[in-house]
């Protein structure tokens, strides 16, 4: 069995090709000149101020990570791009900002965002408390762990100052 010749196949054998795999070929249909960029320069896009703040004890495992980054991720954008911040010997690692609604994950987080926050904050916020990402490995703790994004999901589906 014998290879056609590049020459003979022509671009139309290539296309049928491509297209019977299932890929769509493209075509860049303006050239560009030496010095012209091919890119545009683009502006950034307004980012929305924080609606959730992730709170996490310091030194949760890789696993731990990719568990709890999966469960944001399938409920949504707005939770999936929530700030995270590590709380370590009772502190934040960062400042915690003023934000909607708060999922904070174990007790000792939770007395550090008590800490960290006005009153006037925290009794117009929504903090959920979920358990430490350590304990999310068996299925109550999976459970629990739905039920939390659950009730968070519902407080950011209210508009605000409803």
């Amino acid at each position: 069995m014998s290879a056609a010749p590049a020459s003979r196949g022509g671009v139309s054998r290539r296309t049928r090709m491509l297209r019977a795999l299932g890929v769509t070929p493209w075509v860049r249909r303006a050239t560009t000149l030496p010095n012209e960029s091919l890119v545009e320069p683009i502006a950034a896009p307004e980012v929305a101020p924080a609606s959730c703040v992730v709170l996490l004890p310091d030194g949760c495992t890789a696993r731990e990570l990719d568990l709890l980054g999966r469960a944001l991720a399938t409920y949504g954008p707005e939770l999936a791009r929530a700030g995270r911040i590590l709380v370590k010997d009772g502190r934040p690692g960062s400042a915690v900002p003023p934000v909607r609604a708060y999922l904070v994950f174990g007790q000792a987080q939770a007395h550090a965002l008590g800490r960290e926050l006005p009153a006037a904050i925290m009794n117009q916020a929504q903090i959920v408390l979920a358990d430490e990402p350590s304990q999310l490995a068996d299925g109550g703790g999976k459970r629990r762990l739905w039920t939390a994004l659950r009730q968070l999901r519902r407080a950011l589906a209210v508009p605000e100052g409803a």
